[in-house]
């Protein structure tokens, strides 16, 4: 049954080999930049993810609200 739907569709020979092409070309690109992008600038992408803008300090302990 998926054969004969699949075989109706007109240029479907192509679809594997655009998929293969976009695969390799973003790969490529990918690699392509992270050899040529800066060292300090990859320090600041990986810290940045943690960083939400507040000196670390202790964190509350949840008996300490009073009650």
């Amino acid at each position: 049954m998926y054969k004969n739907v699949l075989t109706s569709i007109p240029g479907i020979e192509w679809y594997p080999i655009i998929a293969l092409v976009l695969f390799f070309g973003f790969f490529s690109a990918l690699m392509i930049w992270f050899v040529l992008v800066d060292n300090n600038r990859l320090q600041r992408l990986s810290s940045a993810v943690l960083d939400d803008g507040q000196p670390a300090g202790p964190a509350p302990s949840p008996s300490s609200s009073g009650e």
